[in-house]
């Protein structure tokens, strides 16, 4: 079963940047789109990027447009969610999903996620 690994999430305080990593285990995304989501207590879960298997095609979260980089590095095995001009409303664990398209079906195990708090 398809496996990713989320990391790179943490505290921080309003206005600042984090950097999530998500990083295949046993196979290669590059014949994946990739997604992140995230969930905050309490809260349904909320699509925050996706992006092509060519790494050509991004969509964005409309609470995210602006702010957040989706991208990729195929010879890493990894795709990353560069988040700036974070927001209290920012936190939530956040889950990265390989998928075939985006938008598309969940292809992987839906791993423990990063949780990223956003606070003063």
């Amino acid at each position: 079963q398809l496996r990713l690994v989320e990391s790179g999430g943490g505290l921080v305080q309003p206005g600042k940047s984090l950097r999530l990593s998500c990083a295949a285990s046993g196979f290669s995304l590059e014949h994946y789109a990739i997604a992140w989501f995230r969930q905050a207590p309490g809260k349904e879960r909320e699509e925050v990027s996706c992006i092509g298997v060519s790494g050509g095609s991004t969509d964005y979260g409309e609470s995210v447009k602006g702010r957040f980089t989706i991208s990729r590095d195929n010879a890493a095995n990894t795709v990353y969610l560069q988040m700036n001009s974070l927001k209290p409303a920012d936190t939530a664990v956040y889950h990265c999903a390989a998928q075939g398209t985006c938008p598309g079906l969940c292809l992987s195990r839906w791993g423990q996620g990063t949780q990223v708090t956003v606070s003063s």
